[in-house]
């Protein structure tokens, strides 16, 4: 019986020479000093561009790729994909903020999330960006405000599918969710949207997060597919969009393996002829966010302690669950798993040791490590958090115990 326990998929993106980590052709230590402090995060834009070009390589060439700004909102990273997508997706009047800075055309930027403010429904629609509507109420609100400006706001309507698949990392669709209109509600709201003369562009369907099945989404497609069909029976007006979400993951944790995605873009380019015989004008948006850019970012903080407690030795590092709350496991995780850790200035190092590595915060879960085995460290070595350039530092609670903020840099 085999009784070897599963290990992490091997973490080679970024070089390693002279056993130190290389990001963005610069050497872990020099790089640190570039930055001039720790922790920070790092963005390698080669390997954000390989995955773009890869994608586009095995993808249909008729299928639209969007990017996800609420993975990274970095400005310079989103500046960075803006000219390599087709499109842009937003959350809020920061992240459109910023999808407008980066010389993002309006009219490619879409807007989805549940209670959006007046405000931001106004900005919204006085730039131009298509919003994915959450509620009937809010596309009342966004009618009143349409008139208010003169103008006739771009909608396209969310909807919540009547499924839901249940090996999604994390379910944004199916049963009863905050996010969309059911879809049996959805034929009732396109008839009104046709009364308030607004300017339909299409659906987004989104069944969940972070899938490393294939079969999962292709079942996904094929189902968000036969739903568009049907409730495009009663589209108030030509259907421009078909926004299907992503859900593409990437692996994180002992045994998980990466996406295939041949046989899913094997299914799409089976599926967008049909689409365009049906609805010919409509774009079909695949809308990735953690798929691009999250295998592309380090999470680096700085051993300032160690210290063995009752034969458990502890690295104590200057960063933590505030900078990245996912790593700590507090982000979604059920039972805590690490994420590949190393020590980036001594990847392989001449010793070896077991250790836990936790940071400054006053409370047992600021751990990034559990019980690792890693290169034997020494005070003033740097710890490295793979996998980290989605969901980083922006989903984390930087404000906990007022440490200073970390810097992002894209090399």
């Amino acid at each position: 019986m085999n009784t070897a326990r599963p290990v992490h998929w091997p973490m080679n993106q970024f070089p390693i020479v002279d056993d130190c980590l290389q990001v963005g052709g610069i050497s872990l230590r020099q790089l640190a000093a570039r930055v001039g402090q720790t922790p920070f995060y790092a963005y390698d834009r080669r390997l954000i561009d390989e995955r773009v070009a890869w994608l586009r390589r095995v993808l249909p060439p008729t299928l639209k790729l969007h990017y996800a700004i609420k993975a990274n909102p970095m400005p310079a990273l989103v500046q960075h994909l803006a000219w390599q997508v087709d499109g842009l997706d937003v959350a809020s009047l920061g992240e459109m903020q910023v999808a407008l800075d980066a010389g993002m055309n309006p009219a490619h930027i879409s807007f989805a999330g549940p209670g959006k403010r007046p405000s931001e429904l106004a900005a919204a629609i006085a730039a131009g960006i298509t919003i994915h509507l959450e509620s009937a109420r809010e596309l009342e609100t966004i009618a009143r405000i349409g008139v208010e400006q003169g103008q006739q706001p771009r909608i396209a309507v969310r909807v919540n599918p009547d499924f839901e698949l249940k090996t999604s990392g994390m379910k944004m669709g199916g049963g009863s969710k905050p996010f969309g209109i059911d879809a049996e509600q959805v034929p009732a709201l396109l008839r009104r949207i046709g009364e308030l003369s607004l300017d339909f562009q299409g659906f987004h369907l989104f069944t969940g997060s972070q899938n490393l099945r294939a079969e999962t989404l292709i079942e996904a497609h094929n189902r968000i597919f036969e739903l568009a069909l049907r409730l495009a029976d009663d589209a108030p007006g030509r259907m421009w969009l078909l926004n299907i979400g992503g859900g593409f993951g990437i692996p994180y944790f002992p045994g998980d393996q990466p996406l295939n995605v041949q046989p899913i873009a094997a299914n799409l380019q089976r599926w967008l002829p049909l689409i365009a015989d049906r609805l010919p004008e409509a774009e079909v948006v695949l809308e990735l966010g953690r798929y691009l850019v999250g295998e592309a970012g380090i999470y680096v903080a700085e051993v300032v302690d160690r210290k063995v407690s009752r034969g458990q030795t502890f690295l104590i590092t200057n960063g933590g669950l505030h900078q990245h709350l996912a790593a700590s496991g507090n982000f979604g995780q059920v039972i805590r798993k690490n994420y590949p850790v190393v020590v980036g200035n001594r990847v392989m190092g001449t010793e070896r040791e077991v250790v836990t590595v936790v940071g400054p915060l006053c409370t047992p879960l600021d751990v990034l490590a559990d019980r690792m085995d890693l290169a034997k460290t020494e005070i003033g070595d740097l710890i490295v958090v793979f996998q980290s350039g989605a969901y980083g530092l922006t989903a984390s609670p930087t404000a906990f115990l007022s440490h200073p903020l970390c810097p992002e840099v894209l090399v």
